[in-house]
């Protein structure tokens, strides 16, 4: 018996193999239920999840070579999103757009005070675009809803304060998400 086979043959390997084989039918469920990697899947021949498996290695590598971080980082935030985001506007329910439409501000209200503090944090914090990658997983990521919550507790309490010293300054009405809503139904119509 060749040294492969024993290898095989232990009950760690065979217990780490069963667990692998576990977890990659877990993310291939999970990926079934999204119709771009059935179709990528159908079409290449390769497995969804080791497909997926494969391009998580590659923005972990193109991470660690430091003249790619920025620009993957910025990919993750807006490949996904932006097709989710076309998705939502063209699906007949509104919760979809409420959910990308929070994080595009969240998003939009990250990088604008990254960009006024990007030197800095990279000095202090050299691997800054892999928590920033992950961070915007977090935004993005329907399990977690990070966006929602970090609208409500950062963006909205701001905008709020800036909201209504304008109206306090110009003595206009202040506008709600809901009577936006029924001018853009009433212009629609």
């Amino acid at each position: 018996m060749s040294a492969t086979q024993k290898l095989q043959q232990h009950p760690a390997f065979q217990q780490a193999a069963d667990k692998f084989s576990y977890y990659i039918h877990q993310l291939d469920k999970e990926l079934s239920k999204y119709s771009i990697f059935n179709v990528f899947e159908q079409r290449t021949q390769v497995p969804k999840s080791y497909a997926f498996i494969g391009g998580v290695v590659f923005l972990a590598i193109l991470h660690s070579i430091n003249s790619f971080a920025a620009p993957v980082s910025n990919l993750v935030g807006w490949v996904l999103p932006a097709y989710l985001s076309v998705k939502a506007i063209e699906s007949p329910g509104h919760q979809d757009d409420v959910q990308w439409l929070t994080y595009w501000v969240v998003f939009g209200f990250f990088n604008f005070y990254e960009s006024l503090a990007l030197r800095v944090v990279l000095y202090y914090f050299p691997w800054y675009f892999v928590f920033k990658s992950v961070f915007i997983l977090w935004l993005q990521l329907p399990a977690f809803r990070g966006a929602q919550s970090l609208y409500g507790t950062v963006v909205r309490p701001v905008f709020v304060n800036v909201h209504q010293r304008t109206v306090v300054t110009t003595n206009v009405e202040p506008t709600t998400a809901d009577g936006l809503r029924d001018r853009v139904a009433s212009a629609t119509e």
